[in-house]
């Protein structure tokens, strides 16, 4: 057995044992109800030699009553069974669904690795939802056992042989459906993954609409998604020919295994063994036991396919983190003093560097791989080869990552915006849509106050999925209000402002300027307004630092910072 498949075992039992209480009672209903199942051809039996033999119209009426209250039993513990391991089965889904989410938004990051969004969703939906209905199917699977064993006994009351046939052939026909079982869980695995790539790539390709729109790249987005949702469909059609195969073979056994049963019930009512109330009784039992045997067949594909997603599930919460360690707090109070000493780690190489406290500092780069490998380590998103980074004299790998995160806060220039009014974009979590007096600094600040102005509602607004109501330019303007409205200690801003026009980026600037006025402010950027109002600007160049010096100075004493900022 591979680690994937005992950590999606573990997953499994873990989901099972937190609904272990509702499973029981669901399975208590359950078996009362399979009881009644299994009697109801029994007390048919009793009715015929008793009542319709006999042409006894009083004990027919007693046993009618008998019947209509049996029948009220099953109709009570049948509907409190379901709600139970209903209930259970979403309440694991549920479970399941807050551990994958909480495992990719850990702040060690790591689960993402490898994975498009949409993939990560389908883990978290259509994966947990399977899983979590092993409940439902384990509550069905007792259920099942309890009608076969009612029946059983039953039978061997009627007539020894039918029960031992009972007895003996069903431990068989679960071995048989246990084998058949294994090719749908193969293949419902594959199915499910190539399910989750395609909602990848169309999550992927919905999100760059626009771009796609704009380089007239749409007839090749289409032909891609094709291509992939293709190779889904035949791994979900492979999987659908496994499981009907599954299926139609238990079913022909479950009714080779009941034409058996009939068979020898009739012999025996012909030799005088059983009478016409015992036969009809068997037969009745006979055909009762097609209903638990089809239960075993849809038990084994559901747990075949729970093991399949528990797995890629396993996957994702067994995922090993981006950056290891970290317990210690962040020092207060937080004055935000960034040292690189040494750093190591793709683009940097060997970087010394010293980002004072209080103080706007730009970072000019010359390859834009350098300026991504330069944030992975201040956001602390990875940890350098060598070398350390430090926040106030205290090593980033010994402060805890979501700490540090409240304290140094690392805004992409590809950051996305949520679903809702652009202030509540600029401030998550708000109760109302009302600016507040921070908030209106914020939002003159990052000129999202013209934005505003332009809109039908003002900040209230709704900005649409991801924002696609707003331009590009629109949109870096209400991140980077977003970012200065978090009011860290530490921020660092990366191209804030590349769809953003000259004449409104250099008021930006400005604004930027004044509102980070005393806190630290990294800007990596090679936009000159930017750089224009920074106390001090470094460039990067190949990995290591090329230059140092104010805006002005850079310009007119260095080459290479000429060419990258002004060219």
């Amino acid at each position: 057995m591979g680690s994937g498949e005992r950590l999606g075992r573990d997953v499994l039992a873990r989901s099972v044992r937190g609904q272990a209480r509702r499973v029981a009672l669901g399975a208590g209903f359950g078996c009362v109800h399979q009881l009644g199942e299994a009697l109801v051809p029994v007390l048919i039996g009793m009715v015929i030699d008793q009542a319709v033999a006999g042409r006894d119209a009083g004990r027919l009426l007693l046993w009618l009553a008998v019947l209509a209250v049996m029948y009220v039993c099953l109709s009570w513990s049948f509907r409190l069974g379901a709600r139970s391991g209903e209930r259970a089965a979403e309440e694991a889904a549920h479970t399941l669904r807050l551990a994958v989410v909480r495992r990719v938004l850990d702040p060690r990051g790591g689960a993402e690795a490898g994975l498009l969004p949409g993939e990560l969703a389908n883990v978290a939906t259509e994966d947990a939802k399977r899983v979590g209905a092993v409940n439902m199917a384990l509550m069905s699977g007792i259920w099942a056992v309890a009608g076969i064993a009612v029946s059983a006994v039953a039978l061997l009351v009627t007539s020894v042989p039918l029960g031992l046939i009972v007895l003996l052939g069903t431990p068989v026909l679960l071995w048989l459906g246990h084998l058949l079982s294994k090719p749908l869980e193969r293949r419902s695995e594959a199915e499910q993954d190539r399910a989750a790539h395609a909602s990848g790539v169309a999550a992927d390709l919905v999100s760059g609409l626009r771009v796609l729109k704009g380089l007239g790249a749409e007839r090749a987005a289409v032909e891609r998604y094709r291509r992939t949702s293709r190779v889904s469909l035949a791994a979900t059609l492979r999987a659908a020919r496994a499981e009907s195969w599954q299926t139609g073979l238990v079913l022909a056994l479950t009714g080779g295994f009941i034409a058996l049963i009939a068979l020898v019930g009739g012999r025996l009512a012909l030799e005088g063994s059983l009478s016409l109330g015992q036969l009809v009784s068997a037969v009745g039992l006979a055909l009762f036991l097609l209903g638990p045997l089809e239960t075993f067949a849809w038990v084994n594909a559901e747990l075949a396919q729970g093991r399949a997603s528990a797995a890629r599930i396993a996957g994702v919460l067994s995922a090993a983190p981006s950056v290891h360690g970290g317990e210690d707090a962040v020092p207060e109070p937080v004055r935000g003093a960034l040292s690189l000493r040494g750093v190591r780690l793709g683009g940097p190489d060997g970087v010394d560097l010293e980002l004072p406290a209080g103080r706007l500092t730009g970072i000019a780069v010359t390859d834009p791989a350098g300026a991504e490998a330069l944030l992975r380590c201040l956001g602390r998103e990875a940890d350098p080869e060598t070398g350390s980074v430090e926040l106030d004299g205290v090593p980033l790998t010994r402060l805890d990552p979501a700490a540090l995160r409240a304290s140094v806060l690392v805004a992409a220039h590809d950051a996305a915006l949520f679903g809702g009014s652009l202030a509540a974009n600029v401030t998550p979590g708000a109760e109302t849509d009302g600016p507040d007096p921070l908030t209106e600094r914020v939002l003159a600040a990052a000129r999202v106050d013209e934005v505003a102005r332009s809109l039908p509602h003002g900040t209230a607004t709704e900005v649409g999925e991801g924002g696609r109501s707003l331009s590009g330019g629109q949109r870096q303007r209400v991140l980077l209000a977003r970012a200065l409205r978090a009011e860290a200690p530490v921020l660092v801003l990366h191209d804030p402002t590349t769809a953003v026009d000259a004449v409104t980026e250099a008021r930006i600037a400005e604004g930027l300027r004044e509102i980070r006025q005393g806190r630290t402010t990294v800007v990596v950027t090679n936009s000159p307004a930017l750089l224009a109002v920074t106390d001090r600007v470094v460039l990067l160049d190949g990995g290591r630092i090329g230059a140092e010096g104010t805006h002005e100075q850079l310009v007119r004493a260095d080459a290479t910072y000429r060419t990258a900022v002004l060219a």
